[in-house]
């Protein structure tokens, strides 16, 4: 399976990406740099395999991780993965509440 990371913030020290393969969401990993240790969370919307999340896992540390900071140059990278589905999205202020201010 091919997957596609397209990238929705990063900071200093951390990054999101979405995770789609073709058309369909599959996820989210937030990644979480602290100097030579990174940490990420991987939020799946589906069911993989093991070895899809295995590859997934991977491409995460080769198309992102790497570029930050290359394996040799790390102690650890640990990825925490979770599956889940998106509820809701709420912004503050809502649209709404910048109206009533203004």
């Amino acid at each position: 399976m091919n997957f596609r990371l397209s990238r929705l913030l990063r900071t200093a020290s951390s990054e999101v990406y979405l995770i789609w393969a073709g058309e369909r969401r599959m996820g989210q990993v937030d990644i979480h740099y602290a100097d030579a240790i990174i940490h990420a969370h991987l939020i799946l919307e589906v069911e993989l395999s093991e070895e899809e999340e295995r590859m997934l896992c991977a491409q995460i540390d080769e198309d992102v991780v790497t570029s930050y900071l290359p394996c040799f140059e790390r102690e650890e990278f640990v990825i925490t993965v979770f599956r889940g589905e998106e509820i809701d999205s709420f912004t503050f202020p809502s649209a709404e509440e910048q109206e009533e201010v203004e």
